[in-house]
């Protein structure tokens, strides 16, 4: 007899288990022309219009996976009104701004979906001295950035902890003009407890490790060799980050690897696991697609999706974990990042590159690129486009610094009380950034936009101190303010 399915399990084949998910999926097939049943369901996201401390039943990942069978254009519309709606109630219309950092490209594992891979002999291996992270910071300080997110290859002789450890030391040194890093994601290798509370006593912002895919077969077949090759290993990271202490987490799978009905079933279970099993869910979800690098061709793997079915994914995982923040990196063209703004995205990289060592080159580097950037604009075009596009570019680390991280950031975000904080310490960013960094154009329509955003700050006392705030860092040379 095969494992049990149980959310609040520590085991992975049972909080993603796969009877329950394939259950799950014949269950949509079954149910999916029951418009009856899909109006219900959307009827059970609609308290999620208004949140409070007592912010109404999530839909669970049958529940979803019922819409994201059905093909009535009625639903489908709906879904994504609705999405739009749901995000503006949790976030409002304020996107945060990070970059990818890319430490070193050494990596022992063999994914067959990823130009690091061990067997690759093309590409040029490099890992950064603590001389040229601090250089890579200053070149990143220089566009703006206040948060990122470094990413480095899996190989213990090459990128052991106390290289992740010792280059977050050095990124949270360097100050350079009106330049810091506020905030430090890592995106590395599932690892020990032990070394996740490394990873605490460091300063980590969100812990990132995304699941490629949730197929156990799958997994084992794409990830033939290396540590990585331990399904269960990986798919249980978070629950040992968890008791590690770091209690901000985000997922992701990398959509393409296999169908995106069993990869999204398999993302929202993995989210009602970390609720079911410690009361937090998670802090982001990354929605990247496979996309061409050296050595991989993303038309070897045949379950890539249309943009308007990524679209609708989207809009569901915002409708399912609608206080979760969710990522679309550069890997997506510009017109799929604006319309993925309007269903459920709440952060986005800009002027981004996936080299080891990228920032400081003049010329976009291609030789050890993990995949291609299809949105190449700089940070201040990106900034430009958001404010015309009428979003808030924030640069925000407060909630991180002020310790409102896991089920205090949690308690904060689904009661609707978040937004007391975000919306004006997204001004606050922002005019630093216009102030230090943006070209004539984007300074001017990005002051236009904060007068009209002050007036969205409906507590008069939290507004006049947020306009004397801004007026601090224009006039008085003040900075990194914070509510």
């Amino acid at each position: 007899m095969g494992a049990q399915y149980n959310p609040r399990s520590l085991c992975a084949d049972e909080f993603i288990n796969d009877e329950e998910i394939l259950e799950t999926l014949a269950y949509a097939d079954a149910h999916k022309h029951d418009l009856d049943l899909c109006y219900s369901i959307l009827e059970k996201c609609k308290p999620h219009l208004h949140p409070s401390a007592d912010h109404g039943a999530m839909i669970t990942h049958r529940e979803a996976s019922v819409l994201l069978a059905c093909e009535n254009k009625g639903v489908n519309d709906a879904i994504k009104q609705l999405a739009h709606d749901v995000k503006q109630a949790y976030y409002g219309n304020r996107i945060v701004l990070f970059a990818p950092l890319y430490l070193s490209n050494y990596c022992v594992n063999g994914c067959l979906y990823c130009p690091y891979h061990a067997k690759n002999r093309e590409i040029p291996r490099r890992k950064l001295t603590q001389d040229e992270i601090r250089a890579e910071v200053i070149a990143l300080q220089d566009m703006g950035h206040k948060r990122l997110a470094i990413e480095a290859g899996e190989d213990p002789k090459h990128n052991p902890i106390e290289y992740i450890l010792e280059s977050m030391r050095t990124i949270y040194s360097v100050k350079h003009r009106n330049g810091s890093i506020r905030r430090v994601n890592v995106n590395i290798a599932a690892t020990t407890v032990e070394e996740y509370r490394m990873l605490k006593e460091a300063e980590i912002g969100t812990y990132i490790l995304f699941q490629e895919t949730y197929n156990k077969k799958s997994y084992e077949r794409l990830h033939p060799t290396g540590p990585k090759s331990d399904y269960n290993w990986h798919t249980e990271a978070m629950d040992r980050a968890m008791e590690g202490g770091i209690d901000d987490v985000g997922l992701g799978v990398l959509f393409g690897l296999e169908s995106y009905r069993y990869e999204f079933a398999g993302l929202i279970m993995h989210a009602e696991h970390l609720e079911a099993a410690h009361g937090v869910g998670p802090h982001t979800i990354s929605v990247p697609r496979v996309k061409p690098a050296m050595d991989i061709d993303p038309d070897s793997f045949d379950n890539g999706i249309p943009d308007e079915m990524f679209e609708k994914i989207i809009a569901l995982i915002r409708l399912t974990v609608p206080y979760t923040g969710m990522i679309i990196s550069t890997r997506e063209r510009q017109k799929v990042r604006e319309h993925a703004l309007q269903y459920g995205i709440s952060q986005i990289s800009g002027g981004s590159r996936t080299s080891v060592g990228g920032y400081t080159e003049v010329a976009r580097p291609h030789d050890t690129e993990q995949f291609d950037v299809s949105d190449q604009r700089t940070l201040d075009e990106v900034i430009s486009w958001l404010i015309d596009q009428k979003h808030v570019p924030s640069f925000c680390t407060a909630c991180y610094r002020a310790g409102r991280t896991g089920d205090r950031f949690m308690s904060f975000c689904k009661s609707g009380q978040i937004l007391n904080y975000c919306h004006p310490n997204a001004l606050i960013t922002l005019a630093e950034y216009l102030v230090d960094y943006a070209s004539p154009d984007t300074f001017q329509k990005g002051f236009a936009l904060l007068e009209q955003e002050l007036f969205k700050i409906k507590d008069e006392k939290r507004r006049h101190a947020c306009a004397e705030a801004i007026y601090a860092i224009t006039h008085e040379g003040m900075r990194d303010q914070r509510f």
